[in-house]
């Protein structure tokens, strides 16, 4: 029989089926809550400490108190992946201001945030579609103006997404002002034809990407130039290569962009350095 999934909400540690959130709950009624998601490889956490600090500043961008410590947090990451057996995949944490009656105004100072937090199991290191890589679509960016904010309300993702799994590709990439922003759930790169690796800088457009840190790092061993800069479709179709980055994707080639192949239509020899780069990364920190 497999393992019974548990999940973690308020203080407790339950079945799933078995866990509830009241209807009054902020999160569910105004989207009123932070999340985070860290990877889990061979059991243990990836660069989890860097999570807990975008979890932690993004709930201060909405001023909700942050529930638990740094120890604290990394605690119940780890018994919640013990507990369910996890091997390989994610961990999703959940913050939402708590339970009021529905009311714009802020409630209570003393109300207790909602804390929520369950695993998923998935092949992050051994995807097949790494090997193959990935096609993209791009759409307009239709989201808030604080996508620094790693946010629940996300609607425009949700969209985007769809429309990606209709046009048959694996994600989409989000334009505004004829510039690439970001992925849906993850971070824009390509690498011009001279070998210089390019990415949106950071700002209120854009969500700053754990894995995209990691990468910018890395990149020097690659023998990459960095820049960091705003790039429109066009470029993008014309690169040498192209790729995005995310926790559950870690650094993911891209061969195709709205059907124009990038490149020579397979990984490239930049990316796929990168992501054995960063794979020995995640395996030594963890």
């Amino acid at each position: 029989m497999s393992q019974a999934r548990i999940v973690y909400l308020n203080g407790d540690f339950l079945p799933f089926a078995e866990a509830r959130v009241p209807i009054m709950d902020r999160g569910f009624l105004f989207a009123d809550g932070i999340y985070e998601v860290s990877a889990v490889l061979d059991g243990r956490l990836v660069d989890n400490e860097a999570h807990l600090a975008r979890l932690d500043r993004s709930l201060g961008e909405i001023d909700i108190r942050n529930p638990h410590s740094l120890s604290e947090w990394v605690a119940l990451q780890t018994d919640l992946v013990a507990r369910n057996g996890l091997s390989e995949g994610l961990v999703y944490m959940q913050v939402t201001r708590g339970v009021y009656e529905r009311d714009f105004a802020y409630p209570p100072a003393d109300t207790a945030p909602t804390v929520m937090m369950f695993t998923q199991a998935k092949a992050v290191a051994k995807n097949p579609l790494a090997e193959s890589g990935a096609k993209v679509i791009t759409v307009p960016d239709l989201r808030w103006k604080r996508r620094d904010i790693k946010s629940v309300a996300l609607l425009a993702q949700v969209l985007a997404k769809q429309q990606a799994a209709a046009a048959g590709v694996a994600e989409a990439w989000m334009v505004e002002d004829d510039a690439v922003t970001e992925g849906s759930s993850s971070t824009a790169f390509i690498i011009t034809k001279g070998g210089t690796l390019v990415t949106r800088p950071l700002s209120t457009a854009l969500l700053p990407g754990i894995t995209r840190q990691a990468v910018l790092r890395l990149a020097a061993e690659t023998g990459l130039t960095l820049e960091e800069r705003l790039f429109g479709v066009a470029e993008a179709k014309d690169a040498a290569e192209a790729f995005y980055t995310s926790a559950s994707a870690f650094v993911m080639p891209v061969v195709a962009i709205d059907g124009h192949v990038v490149g020579e239509g397979r990984p490239g020899a930049h990316t796929r350095r990168l992501r054995e780069l960063y794979l020995g990364m995640a395996r030594e920190s963890v």
